[in-house]
């Protein structure tokens, strides 16, 4: 009974790590084809705030502009995107910022959940290692 509880744990503990292993290159949950998916959409989407390598397009994010709005932060890991988990980016970009005081628009009736993790992954490619490392720390690929 044992040998054969063995015979079948041991098999599926090998499918349980596979399925929970990052299905892209590089170590990232994202693949190279949804890097280049994504760099249309966030072109297309976003690169008028968070410019076109999402590096941000003010010196000074944390300051905001003569209205009081904090102007749109870069999303290349050099601001706080990392601090939000991939439940959080999502959210974001669907909803937008407006519900919580900022002028973000939402996309959730213009981009497709496959477009969204795409525009992620492209942000996300900008992300030095030591950065992507930190926001899976931190539970980044949690749903």
């Amino acid at each position: 009974m044992l040998k054969r509880a063995i015979r079948i744990m041991i098999p599926a503990s090998f499918v349980l790590l596979a399925a929970c292993a990052p299905k892209g290159e590089n170590g990232r949950w994202y693949t190279q084809a949804q890097v280049e998916a994504g760099k249309t959409v966030f072109l297309e989407n976003c690169a008028s705030c968070h410019g076109r390598k999402a590096q941000g397009r003010v010196m000074n994010w944390k300051k905001p502009d003569k209205n009081g709005n904090y102007p749109p932060p870069p999303l290349n890991g050099t601001a706080h995107a990392w601090h939000h988990s991939m439940k959080v980016l999502k959210h974001q970009i669907r909803k937008g910022g407006i519900p919580n005081g900022g002028v973000m628009p939402g996309f959730e009736n213009t981009l497709s959940e496959e477009q969204i993790e795409s525009a992620i992954a492209y942000f996300q490619s900008f992300w030095p290692d030591e950065t992507y490392q930190a926001w899976l720390k931190r539970g980044g690929t949690s749903q």
